[in-house]
C-alpha cells in the first residue's frame, strides 16, 4: 500500500496515467498446488479456514494489457476472478481434478505447530475482495473461477 501511495502521488505530478492492479494468487497449469497436495500437507478446518482470491495467469496477462488501454487514471482494481473460495476448498478442487486424495483438515492450534511460520502466515491471511471494477477494463475473464480452469486441464473428468 505504501508503494501504491507513492506511485499515486508521483504519477499525476509527472503526467503519467496510472492504473494499479492488485493481484492475488496466480494459478496456471504449472502453478497449481499439486506437490503440496501430494505431500499431504493439511489444510485448516472449514470453520477456521481463510478465504483466498485467485486469477488465472493468461487472464492476468490480458488484464495487464487492457489496463494500458482502458484503465482509468489513479484507479485501483482487484485483478481476481471474483470467486469466494476458502483455501482448503481450493486444494480440494485441485485434488479432485487430478484424482488425488484431498488434504486432511486440521484445527488451527494443531496446524500452526506443524507448518512453517511462512506457510502459517499465508494460511491465516483471509481476504474477500471484489472485482467489480474489472468491467472497466473491457476484458472478460476466460476463467471466471478456478473450477472453470480445472475443467480444461482435469485428469479426472
Amino acid at each position: 500500500v505504501d508503494a501504491e501511495n507513492c506511485l499515486r502521488l508521483w504519477a499525476p505530478a509527472h503526467g503519467v496515467a496510472l492504473t494499479i492492479l492488485r493481484v492475488p494468487g496466480i494459478y496456471a497449469a504449472d502453478r497449481l498446488p499439486i506437490d503440496r497436495i501430494q505431500a499431504g500437507t493439511p489444510a485448516l478446518n472449514s470453520a477456521e479456514d481463510a478465504y483466498s482470491n485467485h486469477i488465472q495467469s493468461d487472464d492476468l496477462a490480458r488484464l495487464l494489457c487492457a489496463a494500458i488501454y482502458h484503465g482509468k487514471p489513479q484507479r485501483i482494481i482487484n485483478a481476481c476472478d471474483g470467486g469466494e473460495t476458502k483455501m482448503g476448498d481450493y486444494f480440494d478442487e485441485v485434488a479432485d481434478a487430478f484424482g488425488l486424495e484431498r488434504p486432511p483438515r486440521m484445527p488451527a492450534e494443531k496446524l500452526e505447530k506443524i507448518v512453517s511460520p511462512m506457510l502459517w502466515s499465508f494460511m491465516r491471511e483471509s481476504r474477500r475482495v471484489t472485482n467489480t471494477r474489472l468491467v472497466e477494463l473491457k476484458t472478460p475473464l476466460r476463467y471466471p473461477s478456478v473450477a472453470e480452469f480445472l475443467k480444461t486441464i482435469s485428469k479426472n473428468p
